[in-house]
């Protein structure tokens, strides 16, 4: 039931602090300060709250950067839930205030866990799986990131060398981000998997086809 909780946190997480705000049944605030994001802080915390009863501590974020503070409360012992992005700022539009701040968001979460629990989603233990792929695919989309960078310096390097490379690689050079350059270290007469390029007709030189040479 949701009157068994005796404390009722919202957690406004960050990559490096979050901002703690904690009520008790009636709205009377006990807690409300910034929250370094370590384990030993989020237990100390833990620890002074649980003295006002069972706490139901609530996220905007349960994974990646909220993965601590929904583990550590777990392993205290607490419940654990989050609100959904949509619904929070919906609820902060009926709060006074215009400023978006970590103390605002803070409340704003804490305040629902107490006066709206339908507006709450569990944080289950299978949501740990679906915590490692999101890190996992921000891992991928990282690494994305930076072939396209390492990309496109190899590119912007090849054509300030010798400009005319910018004609070879033309426009689909942008969209083959990861393999245009690769292409055009090659050299002449490889493709991107090593095979032999289909020669064609060589470009004669002024002068070629009387016999004679070039000046």
């Amino acid at each position: 039931m949701h009157d068994e909780y005796g404390v009722f946190l919202g957690l406004d997480v960050g990559k490096t602090d979050h901002h703690a705000i904690a009520l008790d049944p009636a709205g009377k605030r006990l807690h409300d300060a910034a929250l370094p994001n370590t384990e030993a802080g989020l237990r100390k915390l833990f620890d002074k709250l649980g003295r006002h009863g069972r706490i139901l501590a609530v996220v905007d974020q349960p994974a990646s950067i909220g993965a601590l503070p929904v583990a550590v409360a777990r392993a205290c012992g607490h419940q654990v839930g989050y609100l959904p992005g949509l619904v929070m700022r919906r609820l902060a539009d009926l709060h006074p205030g215009t400023a978006n701040t970590d103390a605002r968001d803070a409340y704003v979460i804490a305040d629902a866990a107490r006066t709206l629990p339908q507006t709450l989603r569990r944080v289950d233990a299978g949501d740990d799986t679906l915590a490692e792929l999101e890190v996992l695919v921000g891992y991928d989309d990282d690494l994305a990131g930076e072939v396209t960078r390492i990309a496109n310096r190899i590119r912007g390097l090849l054509t300030q060398i010798h400009p005319p490379l910018e004609r070879v690689l033309g426009p689909k050079g942008a969209a083959r981000r990861r393999t245009g350059a690769v292409v055009a270290m090659r050299g002449p007469g490889r493709a991107a998997q090593g095979r032999p390029v289909k020669a064609g007709r060589a470009r004669q030189a002024p002068g070629a086809a009387h016999g004679c040479s070039p000046c």
